[in-house]
């Protein structure tokens, strides 16, 4: 019998809905705190950062090379960004992109955003779009009969394969 070993998502699992959409400094979103936390892009696993906005991995990822693009600042709302946030995001997202494509090798790319709870959103208040790369047949019976993924790499391998292949080139600060 094989074993699959995720044991990094327990702490996810365990929390409620609350404590998960804690940010990780008191006042602000999760995203907020993560991107404001003060520690190193390889322990955040941030990818990018723009004036507006930045880059991040998802912790709990649907396939290995899921990221997010999102401003620094919560909204929750697409339509409440200013022009200038809207913008960078999109161009971030963009880089996100390329990215994975050159990271990956994908057979395509998703890319979407949940806007409120109703949606799927699981930080609802904190608006950021997903970009992760899809093959053909991608699923499994794991997937089908368990509702489960099963990752072939650590999130510190796909967040060092996808910085080395980010447009911009420069590590982020």
């Amino acid at each position: 019998m094989e074993r699959l070993w995720a044991g990094w998502r327990i702490p996810y699992i365990l929390a409620d809905h609350d404590e998960r959409a804690k940010g990780t400094i008191p006042g602000l979103s999760l995203f907020e705190g993560i991107e404001q936390s003060g520690l190193g892009d390889e322990t955040t696993y941030i990818l990018w950062r723009g004036d507006r906005c930045f880059a991040l991995l998802n912790a709990y990822p649907y396939t290995s090379g899921h990221l997010m693009v999102l401003p620094k600042v919560a909204h929750a709302n697409l339509e409440d960004l200013d022009d200038e946030t809207y913008d960078e995001l999109f161009r971030g997202v963009r880089m996100g992109v390329k990215a994975v494509k050159a990271a990956y090798d994908p057979q395509g790319v998703n890319v979407g955003i949940n806007l409120g709870h109703a949606s799927g959103a699981g930080v609802p208040d904190h608006l950021h779009v997903h970009v992760l790369p899809r093959w053909a047949a991608d699923t499994n019976f794991m997937t089908s009969v368990a509702e489960a993924r099963v990752l072939p790499e650590s999130l510190a391998d796909v967040w060092r394969r996808l910085q080395a292949t980010w447009p911009d080139s420069a590590p982020s600060s």
